[in-house]
């Protein structure tokens, strides 16, 4: 350890050596002084529960011990909207209050009390230009009240209320006297009442100040909500009591015999010395004792006393994501004979390591890993905030264990917890289902922005250092025994300076003695701070170049692939990176839920609100917090399925896909694949002609060659043959059940289809013309065309009308936005293209006919200056085959088909420069779309699915044969309705009737197409006139000040699932091509060129329509 090393320690603990345990001499309130951290708060320590005897204890539940009274359900409760209007004396059991009811936990802004405000890095009560430690003088106040009884077989114990999380300024009091104060709102707070207590029933008063000094460290990216948010009970142990411990559970250097460690620190709160004995017991799963140990502990009157054992298992079972072996440890103090307390915990055997690999970087230097127990594991993590639909940020333990479900049933192994350490039954549950947890310390600044200098970051004033330190050990202190954490953080976006500098020190001097766990922090960036590198929004190919050239520390994105709406973009592009190199060990992606606010609206409809939904003239951030891959109510979002498939632990690779020969990458650590089954099926045009299954003996991080023969394969007219793979569990694991599906794949063999002979048709075509309308009549089928409009209006074959409303064929180049769109400024950018799509101009029509069919050509000449001719085919028994080309005037103004003339004379002056600079856009799709009546929602395709995908999303759609309806294509849980239900890569697609007449559509070579009950302009915010705009951010003046006019197609409107609702028709928009829905990040980014349309290129599709009887 160098010097400086040493002395920076040294500072760091000097700076904070312990928690506030008494009240601080100063003139302010608590929750205006920076220094008042805590308020006779107990110093932080395991979250452990204490037992009678071994049986209850065994079963870890804390609801079995007798000395544990949960305070959770209905309180007492005022509020008041700033402090000054509180009744004196409200704190005291006599005073007479109007109290009103309120459900604990919960946050008092969902109950009716108060207003929820989201914002993401402003401070809610101070969005532009903050000065702390100021706060506002009109700050609301919630108190909670109700009584309480000590059971009587207490007496003479220790007593302690601990609040598992409450935000932000707490009080306490019991029987009106003063007990403590806490700030840290996502960490527990506990304190010592046995003083304050009375025989029979004792009053409990939490008053709770919605912001404090504290909240200046509480700037995070989520809902901005006040009150009791997590447990609150009462507990007692015997006056000399297990205090403490610390649990050391490691591997020797051959990762297979366990090195185990044990602190205990007991108290004695007695007037007299007492020798008490102190005892433990490690279990393995068949509660077979392993090791054991005990020792006398003297300790003296009002003192505390360390007690140490250790020793070393053979052939451990160790702990890991794919194997979460655990052990039960029992702790237990003797007073004499007698046995006066049992605590229990769980305990892994794992071990974390940062050191070289035996690979090279282009730098010449080995790759830098994070290895655990011997191995340079990714981490296919996710972000998550803690949030209920319906109670705000208290989240039961059901509704986690449907996360964690969802997580391990999609390939998630480690989630990082942001920004603040979460409650304690979430960690259990990492701990017995093999979660990775990025444990964070409840600090984020980012209102404050990143300068180092004064009015800067909170992170380099040392007179923010108490706060963050105390933040940074309640974070450890708690958790520092549990086996799925793996790495600390320091914070989140809160600067970088002195104090992370120390708290960083702390942790690495208590990491180096005891597991060694890489401590973490995204604004250190490079700086030595960190021990791994961990930006926020890399693309695929900056990914690509630094594991390229290798780098001095292991990376892994603490966000990346921003989930807002539909997104999640290049995703797979992302993982090929990761996969290839070994410095780069997974990322977290931003988010995992949706953090939408159930509601009923005044029909009943329930949706979900956001930022700028509640009060008036809020700050506000709009939906930026529906960043999730889960909706509120945890259902996936489409883009669900490509994180299962990029972070799926079994590759496959083609080595001759004719010959049928492939490669199976067995990508776990710890697993061999023999446990697994791997089914194969092969497929012509989606129907299966040949398929086996096998399981493959493949040792962890190695390959084996599957020969599945395909000799017999011949090509066929219009006929494709695809391979799938698909891995499947053969027995329950952990929240997996027997056969469920953890990996897939899909080949196209290269035996192209043969061509299909072209269409023929008996009979005849005439064309008609009055006015603008141009009628192409046969016996079977009319086909109307209006050169004034540019619809199709009318196509019936053998007497079925088949489009709804007389809107017909129309060309389509826009999509209702998503939140990337908008982010990246799409909308206003591009709007000429929704202009395109509204008003056609037809520059020219034509019809020529050879007695049996008809060739109708329409030039549409564009706002944005392009040529878009679509040239339909009519035969006698209704097929159509649409022709269609998409160019700029540039290139076709010398064409034959429309003349020079003919395309200037549809231009007003100072158009010249609009056209030019079109020149330079994307255009969102290159399509038509038409309606079909309601009825004909049958859609069976041969194309990318089963669900929604776009050409950057759609590396887990497979090619194959779907059946679904229009109402299902929808995808009906993205919080703010926008562009969704595409799929890409379709060779056909059939709408119909219920065992009735329909329409197939079949493409000259792919598409991609939707179709749903609703028309692109529901889903696009700017038709939404009955909306307001979600102005972001502003206060009251600004947006009284805010044009209208001039937020046309740049500000969103603020809508909602419930402003959809099925219309009379099917939609069916029909795209050569769609632009990729991006993901890199929500703010800036866009679709990469390979996935964009520009609009100076010339592109030809097409596509048959064909009536079925």
């Amino acid at each position: 350890m160098t010097t400086l090393f040493k002395c920076l320690i040294g500072a760091a603990v000097c700076a904070f050596s312990t928690q506030v345990l008494h009240a601080e001499d100063t003139k302010l309130p608590y929750w205006k002084d920076i220094q008042t951290v805590a308020v006779n708060k107990e110093y932080p320590r395991t979250a452990f529960m204490t037992y009678d005897n071994r049986d209850q204890a065994l079963t870890g539940e804390y609801e079995n011990s007798p000395y544990y009274k949960l305070l959770n359900g209905t309180w007492n409760f005022y509020y008041a909207d700033t402090y000054k209007d509180l009744p004196a004396n409200i704190e005291q059991p006599d005073a007479n209050i109007a109290w009103k009811e309120i459900k604990v936990p919960g946050n008092w802004e969902v109950q009716g009390y108060g207003v929820a405000i989201y914002t993401n890095h402003g401070y809610e009560f101070k969005p532009r230009n903050p000065q702390p430690p100021q706060l506002p003088e009109a700050n609301p106040v919630g108190v909670y009240q109700r009584d309480i009884e000590i059971p009587a077989d207490w007496d003479g114990r220790d007593i302690f209320l601990r609040l598992e999380g409450a935000k932000s300024g707490v009080y306490v009091y019991v029987n009106g006297q003063e007990v403590g104060y806490s700030e840290d709102s996502k960490n527990p707070a506990e304190f010592l009442i046995n003083n304050y207590l009375k025989p029979g029933k004792n009053s409990l008063v939490i008053k709770i100040f919605r912001w404090s000094t504290g909240s200046y460290l509480e700037c995070q990216d989520f809902w901005r909500m006040s009150g009791i948010e997590r447990d609150v009970f009462l507990f007692s142990q015997p006056k000399t009591h297990i205090k403490d411990f610390n649990v050391m559970s490691t591997l020797d250097d051959t990762y297979k015999n366990g090195i185990f460690k044990l602190d205990v620190d007991v108290t004695n709160h007695t007037a007299g010395n007492k020798e008490v004995t102190v005892a433990y017991e490690l279990l393995d799963a068949a509660k077979k004792v392993v090791a054991e140990g005990n020792t006398p502990c003297p300790v003296t009157a009002d003192g505390q006393k360390s007690i140490s054992f250790e020793a070393t298992l053979s052939n451990v079972k160790t702990w890991t994501s794919e194997h979460p072996n655990l052990y039960r440890l029992l702790i237990s103090l003797k007073d004499g004979e007698k046995t006066s307390e049992i605590i229990p915990y769980t305990v892994g055997f794992r071990r974390f390591e940062i050191k070289p690999t035996d690979q090279i970087a282009e730098n010449g230097k080995p790759y830098i890993c994070l290895f655990i127990n011997g191995q340079p594991i990714k981490l296919k993590g996710v972000n998550i905030h803690e949030h209920n639909p319906e109670t705000g940020h208290y989240v039961p333990e059901e509704l986690m264990r449907k996360d964690f479900t969802l997580m391990k049933q999609n390939n998630i192994n480690s989630v990082r917890l942001c920004h603040y350490p979460q409650d304690r039954k979430f960690y259990e549950l990492c701990d017995e289902y093999g979660i990775y947890v990025y444990d964070e310390a409840n600090i984020e600044s980012h209102g404050m922005y990143y300068n180092l200098s004064r009015g800067g970051t909170l992170g380099n004033h040392p007179e923010w250092l108490k706060p963050h330190m105390d933040r940074t050990i309640n974070m450890y202190e708690r958790n520092k025994n549990h086996p799925s954490v793996a790495i600390w953080s320091l914070g989140n976006e809160a600067g970088n300076g002195y104090n992370f500098y120390q708290t960083y020190l702390w942790l690495k001097e208590r990491e180096v003695k005891g597991m060694n766990r890489p401590v973490n922090y995204e604004r250190a960036l490079w700086e030595w701070n960190t021990d791994m590198y961990v930006p926020q929004y890399p693309s695929a190919a900056w990914l690509e170049e630094i594991g390229k050239k290798g780098s001095d520390r292991p990376i892994a994105p603490s966000e990346y692939s921003h989930a807002m709406g539909n997104s999640n973009g290049n995703l797979a592009a992302q993982w090929r990176a990761i996969y290839k190199y070994p410095n780069l060990q997974g990322g977290y992606i931003w988010d995992w839920v949706d953090q939408g606010i159930l509601e009923k609206d005044e029909n009943g409809r329930t949706y979900w609100t956001y930022g700028g939904d509640y009060g008036t003239n809020a700050p506000s951030d709009g939906n930026f917090l529906c960043n999730g891959i889960v909706a509120p109510d945890r259902t996936p979002h489409p883009a669900m399925t490509e994180v299962k498939y990029a972070h799926q632990n079994v590759g496959f690779e083609a080595i001759d896909p004719a010959a049928g020969k492939f490669l199976v990458k067995n990508r776990f650590y710890f697993t061999n694949l023999k446990k697994y089954m791997i089914s194969y099926t092969v497929k012509a045009n989606g129907k299966t002609i040949k398929g086996g299954k096998v399981s493959l003996d493949i040792e962890p991080q190695s390959s084996k060659e599957l020969d599945i023969n395909l000799n017999g394969l011949k090509p066929k007219a219009g006929t494709e043959y695809f391979v799938n793979f698909v891995v499947t569990t053969t027995e329950p694991e952990p929240l997996i059940p027997a056969g469920h599906d953890i990996a897939s794949e899909q080949f196209r063999l290269p035996i192209e289809p043969l061509a299909i002979a072209e269409h023929k048709a008996s009979g005849k075509t005439t064309v008609s013309t009055d006015g603008d309308v141009i009628t192409v009549l046969s016996s079977r089928m009319q086909f109307v065309f209006n050169k004034k409009s540019g619809l199709v209006s009318s196509y019936k074959v053998n007497g079925t009308e088949y489009f709804a409303e007389g809107f017909g064929i129309q060309p389509n180049f826009w999509r209702a936005p998503t939140d990337n769109d908008y982010g990246n400024g799409g909308p206003k950018r591009e709007q000429i293209w929704k202009q395109s799509s509204k008003n056609f101009n037809v520059a020219d029509v034509t019809t020529e006919t050879d007695g049996n069919k008809t060739i109708l050509t329409a030039n549409y000449l564009l706002a944005a200056g392009n040529l878009y001719i679509m040239k339909y085919t009519i035969y006698p028994d209704g097929v159509v085959h649409a022709d269609i080309t998409f160019t700029s005037t540039d290139m076709k103004a010398a064409s034959t088909e429309v003349s020079e003339a003919t395309l200037m004379a549809t231009f007003t002056p100072g158009q010249h420069a609009q056209r030019l600079a079109s020149s330079k856009l994307n255009v969102p799709r290159i399509g038509v779309r038409f309606r079909l009546p309601s009825d004909m929602n049958q859609v069976e395709y041969f194309g990318r699915g089963p669900g929604e995908n776009y050409i950057d999303r759609n590396a887990s759609s497979f090619v194959d044969l779907y059946r679904t309806t229009a109402d299902q294509m929808y995808t009906n849980n993205y919080v703010r309705p926008q562009e969704n239900g595409h799929r890409t890569d379709t060779r056909w697609v059939e709408l119909s009737r219920k065992g009735g007449k329909g329409l197939l559509i079949r493409a000259d070579s792919t598409i991609g197409f939707n179709a749903l009950r609703n028309s692109v302009e529901d889903f696009d915010s700017e038709e939404a006139i009955n909306r307001p705009r979600q102005w972001t951010n502003f206060t009251p003046e600004e947006i009284a000040n805010h044009d209208e006019a001039k937020a046309k197609n740049v500000i969103r409107r603020m809508t909602h699932v419930n402003d959809i609702t099925p219309r009379n028709f099917v939609e069916v928009c029909i795209d050569m091509k769609q632009q990729g829905v991006a993901g890199y990040d929500s703010w800036g980014d866009r679709p990469l060129p390979e996935h964009t349309l520009p609009a100076n290129k010339e592109y030809h599709w097409g596509f048959t329509l064909m009536p079925i009887k």
